[in-house]
């Protein structure tokens, strides 16, 4: 569950291949001692083989007649037309048209190559299609890439007993590969633990502003396997929700949160649909695509560049005037529940990277993604909380999701309500969550006067 941090030594092993912390751990955690040794060498080796430096080669070795075993992300697509599934790996250059899954290997691993993004070790080789004239690259053999087959929420949540609340938020930081030193004081802290609520808690949409080189890409694109992160680039609603041409799921649908990075860069083609289903997506978890009904946990997060003045705050009051026009709508911005002022975080320098012994990324991950279906923090909150009966239900609904994710990150030793500590729900719970929908509704308000400016009906 832990491992030693040195990426001062550990960088030049992986230069030249773009991996994520996830699987950079894993493979750590294969070649280190419990002394924190790394054997360099049997880790290059084992590099070179089944992460090639040039993917390019990949081809060239298919074609020479040689099975390649690899480690890597693909991409599981369901052909109904000729019923058969196909596979691609963006990052060697292996097309959805030139990948076939045998139906041998779909039987030996029925329910875990389902549509959408994956990592595995896989064997794939070139084979001849039916009819002898073509050929196909074909995965013999696949390993799901889960280190951990399943994680004790339990176990976390004692360990959690041994520390103090700063101590602990010191512990998430560090796991998120950061230094706590670095930071210059707990709101900052906070600001930026904040971008994991989306991780642990179903249907948190988040939206955060922030200068440049604030870390926003690193966190999404590197600490699970669960999210995906948009960078630029064209978004469609069939990418997203539902492809009726191909009879497939979009990337909302198989993941635990959806980031779309450098907001203003994306274009959203057929803007009027795409807004459309996201009100309603937002809203309920729900959408109609063509008569089909989409469902999914997925949260979405909007992450944006602000400009600044000298005193490191925005130029203007108008936070959403930032966002692209299509999301400008009140309505819709109304559906989001948290915000992040990321004016409030530090640029990340090389003095901010950890150094030492922490929470491995792969295991961490996988405990983020087991809070997510823990049930007890949601029935504290509401044996703790009050809420009016004329509270805005988004608002309520909003305040209780960002509270309830916090405590799964800051205190998941709360199982009973003798466990909490008031004060400190308080402090890094409700205040907190209170604060981040006010802004929201705030910044809605600014749009259209017809939404209420504050927050209230809702204590303790």
């Amino acid at each position: 569950m832990s491992i030693f941090k040195d990426p001062e030594s550990t960088n030049s092993l992986f230069s030249g291949r773009n991996l994520p912390s996830f699987v950079k751990d894993f493979l750590l955690k294969r070649y280190i001692d419990l002394d924190g040794n790394l054997n360099r060498g049997g880790l290059t080796s084992f590099l070179d083989m089944v992460i090639p430096q040039n993917p390019s080669e990949v081809k060239e070795r298919l074609y020479d007649g040689q099975d390649l075993t690899l480690l890597c992300r693909f991409i599981i697509y369901i052909d109904l037309i000729k019923n058969v599934k196909r596979f691609s790996i963006p990052d060697m250059g292996i097309k959805l048209n030139e990948g076939q899954i045998p139906d041998y290997v779909c039987e030996k691993h029925k329910g875990e190559l389902v549509d959408g993004e994956t990592w595995g070790i896989i064997k794939i080789c070139l084979m001849p299609d039916s009819d002898g004239k073509k050929n196909h690259v074909e995965m013999i053999d696949y390993k799901p890439f889960k280190p951990y087959s399943s994680v004790d929420v339990n176990y976390l949540a004692d360990a959690r007993k041994n520390f103090s609340t700063d101590e602990w938020i010191d512990v998430m930081l560090s796991a998120m590969e950061y230094d706590p030193d670095g930071f210059e004081s707990v709101t900052q802290k906070m600001e930026f633990l904040t971008r994991l609520l989306i991780f642990v808690e179903p249907r948190l949409n988040v939206i955060e502003l922030a200068p440049k080189g604030t870390g926003k890409s690193y966190v999404f694109g590197n600490l699970t396997k669960y999210g995906w992160l948009v960078s630029g680039g064209k978004v469609t609603r069939a990418k997203l929700f539902w492809d009726k041409n191909k009879q497939q799921n979009g990337i909302i649908k198989n993941h635990d949160f959806t980031a779309f990075d450098e907001i203003q860069t994306i274009v959203f083609q057929e803007p009027a649909e795409i807004q459309a289903a996201l009100k309603s997506y937002l809203e309920s978890g729900k959408t109609t695509i063509d008569n089909q009904e989409f469902s999914s946990e997925c949260g979405l997060m909007l992450m944006g560049n602000i400009p600044l003045t000298a005193d490191k705050l925005p130029v203007s009051p108008m936070y959403f005037d930032n966002l692209p026009e299509n999301f400008r709508e009140s309505a819709l911005l109304d559906r989001f529940h948290c915000f992040i002022e990321g004016w409030k975080l530090p640029r990340i320098n090389t003095s901010m990277i950890l150094k030492g012994w922490t929470i491995n990324v792969e295991y961490f991950s996988e405990i983020l993604h087991a809070l997510r279906t823990q049930n007890v923090y949601s029935q504290l909150y509401d044996q703790i909380v009050q809420v009016a009966p004329n509270t805005d239900m988004r608002d309520a609904k909003a305040v209780k999701r960002i509270a309830t994710a916090y405590m799964k990150l800051i205190f998941p030793h709360w199982r009973k309500l003798e466990d909490v500590n008031v004060n400190e729900f308080a402090i890094f719970c409700l205040n907190p969550a209170l604060n981040r929908r006010g802004i929201v509704k705030e910044q809605c308000h600014n749009i259209d006067p017809e939404f209420k400016s504050t927050l209230t009906g809702i204590s303790m």
